[in-house]
């Protein structure tokens, strides 16, 4: 059977669990080399270095907040080493999520707050600057984002979605500046997505189910698959674009 990124590097930020594990994993299922960057656990990202090995690929995993831009940076440098010195897909996965209603941010979840803007926005920034001198001219960016961008279904995301609008953003705006290289830099925008971050039995699992006209949470799998799409050669001439990963529930 052949595999749509033999031979490719790519590095996946957030990738030692949730929706930037499954991205690793699908990338390595299609032939890609892969490096994944972690904050904490160890571990996780051990147990998904080794599923990437055994689908073939040459894995590693590399420790690194980012927040902070000089790990971020640092992180893309040792991911390149790792790879030879280039990266063809960038995959921006990592993210956090504060929750709370304007008037319950307090200092501690203002700090918070801080914390995610760094993390969703600053650190893409930086991570994406710091790769692009290891993107060949036809690589591929593509960023996580997701449907509260554009729809806020309950009390309590607005700072969360306003980290992922500037994503839809980023994602536009680098579309021009790296097309004169051929580089594509594409959105996935996921709904309700299985993770622990978001699980399908949990407390707000209902709500989000009964808003969907699939009647079911999205998997790491449906998202993992649209990435590899827009990784491949028959998304050459895709780029700016949002892809609503969501069973409807934006509709």
């Amino acid at each position: 059977m052949s595999q749509a990124l033999t031979g490719r590097t790519a590095l996946v930020t957030g990738g030692s669990r949730g929706i930037g594990a499954g991205i690793a994993r699908e990338l390595a299922r299609e032939g890609a080399n892969v490096v994944i960057t972690y904050r904490k656990s160890r571990e996780q990202a051990e147990e998904v270095v080794a599923d990437l090995a055994a689908l073939g690929a040459k894995a590693f995993a590399v420790q690194a907040d980012q927040s902070v831009p000089h790990e971020a940076s640092t992180a893309v440098e040792q991911a390149a080493e790792f790879l030879g010195g280039q990266i063809d897909v960038l995959v921006n996965s990592a993210g956090v999520a504060v929750m709370g209603t304007v008037d319950q941010l307090d200092l501690k979840l203002l700090d918070g707050v801080q914390q995610m803007m760094a993390t969703n926005v600053l650190g893409t920034i930086v991570t994406t600057r710091s790769a692009s001198r290891y993107l060949p001219d036809g690589g591929r960016v593509i960023l996580v984002g997701s449907i509260v961008a554009h729809r806020i279904p309950s009390p309590g995301v607005a700072e969360y979605a306003a980290s992922k609008a500037a994503i839809d953003q980023l994602g536009r705006g680098w579309a021009r500046d790296f097309g004169p290289r051929g580089i594509t830099v594409n959105v996935v925008q996921p709904g309700a997505v299985d993770t622990d971050m978001n699980p399908a039995d949990g407390p707000n699992a209902a709500a989000q189910v009964a808003m969907t006209p699939l009647g079911r949470f999205g998997t790491t799998d449906d998202i993992a698959k649209a990435v590899t799409f827009f990784a491949s050669d028959k998304a050459a001439f895709i780029t700016g674009s949002l892809l609503t990963i969501d069973g409807g529930f934006s509709i």
